[in-house]
């Protein structure tokens, strides 16, 4: 098995691409997740270290700066998410192929950086009141930031095209099977 590979699920907020990515985990024993590094505050029980890592402002800057990043970006003031080097690095040591559940801008980066290399699975939802519903079931999300994400979600969806592979994520049960069967074939 060649695990210098990646395998990136993207998609607007509440469509599911966490559930997705924690399934193919527990199915899938030669994937290991990429823990992506965020300057945001820490949920109600994330850990840091295992779901994010967490940087302040600075920190990220500082690491930006020292070219840390296989990709980043600002996806809202001072919100920054990104890739580190080094995490994809302590995978493929591990000999096992990472797996991403990020956001679609940073979806599209790190399909472009590794090519073929990559495999960029984009989670449709149904429709954007089913995320709007899916993010409020969270209580997590203030109205306001409910409001940005479906904002940036109707941009996010415009992009699906440019993933190799999309899932409409209207039936959960078919969208895991139909995520099993892509990365498979994906991996063989």
């Amino acid at each position: 098995m060649n695990t210098d590979k990646l395998v990136i699920f993207s998609a607007p907020s509440g469509a599911g691409k966490t559930t997705i990515v924690h399934h193919l985990l527990k199915v899938i024993p030669q994937l290991q997740f990429s823990i992506s590094a965020c300057s945001r505050a820490m949920r109600k029980g994330e850990k840091n270290g295992e779901d994010y890592y967490f940087l302040s402002v600075d920190e990220f800057k500082n690491k930006i700066g020292a070219d840390e990043f296989i990709e980043w970006e600002e996806v809202y003031k001072n919100n920054f998410y990104g890739t580190l080097k080094s995490e994809v690095e302590r995978i493929w040591k591990l000999n096992r192929v990472a797996i991403f559940d990020v956001d679609v801008e940073g979806g599209i980066n790190l399909k472009k950086k590794f090519g073929n290399k990559a495999l960029a699975v984009f989670i449709m939802p149904p429709s954007v009141s089913s995320l709007r519903e899916r993010l409020q079931q969270r209580e997590t999300e203030t109205p306001e930031s409910i409001a940005r994400r479906l904002g940036k979600a109707e941009n996010e969806l415009k992009t699906a095209n440019r993933f190799d592979k999309i899932i409409l994520n209207d039936s959960l049960s078919r969208a895991l099977q139909e995520a099993e069967l892509i990365v498979k074939e994906f991996l063989t």
